[in-house]
Parts: C-alpha cells; sequence; structure tokens
C-alpha cells in the first residue's frame, strides 16, 4: 500500500524519468533490472524527503549529466510508493540496511558502490557528485 498520494509523488517520480531512469514499479521489474551478468546499473531509491529534493536527485542528474563515463542502466525505486519493488530492491542491496534515499551502483551482477542516507544528508551537494563521479570512474 502506497504512503503519499500518486499525484504528490509524481513530479518527483519525473524528475529522475526526465533524467533517463527507468520507473520500476514491480519486484519482477527490480528483479529483471539487477540480475545481469554484464554491464552496470545503477538504481536509486527516491523519496519525498528534503535530503532526496535538496542533494540526492540533483547529484544523480549533476553527476550523469557531467561524467565521460556512466552506467549503462538507471533505475529508480520508490520508497513509501510500491513497496515490494522497493523490498525486491533492498534484497540487491544487502548487507547494506534499508535506506532511502539512496543509490546503488551494481557492475556485472555485483553490487560495487553504496550511497546511504547518511552519506546524502551530512554532505554537501559537490560531495556527493564527486563521490558518484568517481564510482563511474572507477566501474563503468
Amino acid at each position: 500500500m502506497a504512503m503519499y498520494p500518486e499525484y504528490m509523488v509524481a513530479p518527483i517520480r519525473q524528475d529522475l524519468t526526465e533524467a533517463g531512469f527507468e520507473q520500476l514499479m514491480s519486484p519482477e521489474e527490480v528483479e529483471a533490472a539487477l540480475n545481469t551478468d554484464e554491464g552496470t546499473v545503477l538504481i536509486a531509491v527516491n523519496s519525498v524527503c528534503g535530503c532526496a529534493a535538496a542533494k540526492a536527485r540533483p547529484a544523480l542528474k549533476m553527476a550523469l549529466s557531467s561524467s565521460d563515463k556512466k552506467p549503462a542502466k538507471l533505475v529508480t525505486v520508490f520508497a513509501g510508493m510500491e513497496t515490494e519493488a522497493v523490498a525486491k530492491a533492498r534484497e540487491f542491496m544487502l548487507p547494506y540496511p534499508p535506506s532511502s534515499p539512496s543509490i546503488a551502483l551494481f557492475k556485472d551482477g555485483e553490487l560495487v558502490h553504496m550511497i546511504e542516507r547518511y552519506h546524502i544528508e551530512g554532505n554537501d551537494l559537490m560531495r556527493i557528485v564527486d563521490n558518484l563521479q568517481g564510482a563511474f570512474a572507477e566501474y563503468c
């Protein structure tokens, strides 16, 4: 069951889908996106919270728009909305605890880089951008 009315989250979803992210709505879609042996997949756990709006989404968009190397696939799930899809995504992010917003980078099916909420909340925007770009440079 969703925690928020869709009209509230629609513009928040759109913020990432307009930047090239595919919105995953079911556990099956998450499984198909993340259960791959080839290439890089970046998944963002989106959220209605202030740190997602002020830092996580802007950092993702800035890092992607100004990086030479980028993940092959960009996907997102929405915390508090499609709870089964989010739960499935978090299974792939173990042993990290559930966190939203959060950002995970997978390479050839392995989790290679994780940015948890506390990395986002307590950091300035450019540090998060640098963190993402460093991960892209190393793994993509």
